[in-house]
């Protein structure tokens, strides 16, 4: 389990769409970004939690029920925890099974494009370290729950 700290946020919304394999290595990325001007892909991933959206390298996506609408409140120590999927100037690709209007982004503090689905940010675990695992999932860190993300959007919740 992971300690709890505090968290200030800001942002605003978008959209984006589009198609990208899901697909994945063994290996964890060294940063949750896309490079400058691409999009990062979203796809589908399943595991027995059932269908749930994943980003660079097949790695989950995660929800933070402590984020205010599709504004983000986890900076500092929490997004080291839980790196922000974030995405270059361009938008989000949604994948097979991904719907694509549920796809957008939210501008951090730090003025990256962090990407929601659902009408939230997502994030990777830093705990996960290769494609299907879902170890962040039903966390208790930093002051809210993190769930696995649907296909429909809504959390996952197998705690």
């Amino acid at each position: 389990m992971l300690l709890a700290a505090a968290g200030c946020g800001g942002g605003s919304s978008g959209s984006g769409g589009g198609g990208g394999p899901y697909g994945g290595s063994g290996s964890k990325p060294a940063a949750s970004t896309t490079s400058q001007g691409a999009g990062l892909s979203i796809a589908l991933g399943s595991t027995s939690l059932g269908r749930f959206v994943v980003g660079t390298q097949g790695r989950t996506l995660y929800l933070f029920q402590g984020d205010k609408g599709n504004t983000s409140t986890c900076y500092g120590a929490c997004a080291s925890a839980w790196p922000p999927a974030t995405t270059g100037s361009a938008a989000a690709q949604a994948g097979s099974g991904v719907n694509a209007g549920m796809l957008g982004t939210t501008t951090r503090r730090d003025g990256t494009h962090q990407v929601t689905y659902g009408g939230h940010p997502l994030y990777y675990f830093s705990g996960d370290s290769q494609a299907g695992q879902t170890t962040g999932e039903g966390s208790h860190a930093f002051g809210a729950d993190w769930y696995v993300v649907a296909a429909s959007g809504k959390k996952i919740d197998k705690s």
